[in-house]
């Protein structure tokens, strides 16, 4: 699978109508990418586990999508190996009253990953640019001095973002963004399936409704947020969500080539460190 597919080139003038969300990539068979899907669990959990030894790097993975996306099913298949010890999921809800006190971003630090887990944000600091651009009104509480309904205001946003991100790629920390790319078509199946199927009622929120009627506003905003905040330090990736089987997998290979791209090794010992371990040695054998 190339990943460059799905990747979104800085400053291209993307357009999301020319990304095919029903795309199953090389795969025709779901069974051939559940193949593909557990080698890479596999491999995610060996490098996750140098990558918490090493104590070097720490990984920051972004999911954003419409509702039903697959965002949670995302974490659930694809992290399913890992040391749940080296993981932290973030889930972005409406700002909390403390949260409305600070700027836009200050919500998104302290979750962040130190250096040898994998951070995961289920929307982000993105909704920023994203759920306040379609619904403006929000920002009222949001105690903005400038006005919204200018280009100004997006690319101060834009342009803060930029720079959290490329302050997160000095100090270590490697940020990866995915966008789940539905149709609007299968949303409509998904939200029917969480009405009458019992077991899946409780994922209803009469929120996602009112949300698709906003389905072109959104999309808009998710196409200037592309061009303007992908970056070779923190690229976004379009993929594939009208089958979950495809995303999932789509998404693992990606991680995994990010994670080997860090160049992982486990820690060396020095020789003060090897005598200690020879002598801790020494007196185990003669026990």
């Amino acid at each position: 699978m190339n990943e460059k597919d799905f990747l979104v080139l800085p400053g291209s003038k993307i357009k999301l109508s020319d990304y095919d969300p029903t795309s199953t990539g090389p795969y025709k068979k779901k069974e051939e990418a559940q193949s593909k899907l557990e080698k890479d669990v596999e491999k995610l959990a060996q490098l996750q586990d140098v990558l918490y030894a090493s104590h070097q790097y720490a990984v920051l993975i972004v999911l954003q999508g419409m509702d039903t996306a697959g965002k949670d099913s995302i974490i659930k298949h694809v992290m399913s190996g890992v040391n749940p010890q080296g993981v932290h999921v973030k889930s972005f809800k409406q700002p909390s009253e403390e949260e409305l006190k600070h700027d836009f971003l200050w919500r998104a630090v302290g979750p962040l990953p130190g250096r040898g887990y994998i951070g995961i944000y289920n929307r982000s600091y993105y909704e920023e640019v994203l759920v306040t651009r379609v619904h403006t009104e929000i920002l009222l509480n949001e105690g903005i001095t400038l006005d919204p309904g200018k280009k100004k205001f997006w690319e101060g946003r834009y342009e803060s973002i930029n720079n959290f991100e490329t302050h997160l790629a000095h100090n270590s920390t490697k940020v990866v963004k995915f966008f789940l790319n539905l149709s609007r078509e299968e949303q409509k199946k998904r939200l029917l399936a969480r009405i009458d199927d019992p077991s899946k009622n409780w994922k209803f929120s009469s929120a996602d409704i009112r949300e698709r009627a906003f389905w072109k506003q959104y999309r808009s905003a998710f196409q200037d947020m592309f061009r303007e905040t992908s970056s070779a330090g923190a690229p976004w990736y379009v993929i594939p969500a009208d089958h979950k089987w495809f995303s999932r997998v789509a998404v693992a290979d990606i991680i995994v080539k990010t994670l080997e791209s860090l160049k992982l090794r486990y820690p060396t010992l020095g020789p003060k460190e090897k005598e200690d371990r020879l002598r801790a040695k020494k007196i185990l054998q003669k026990e």
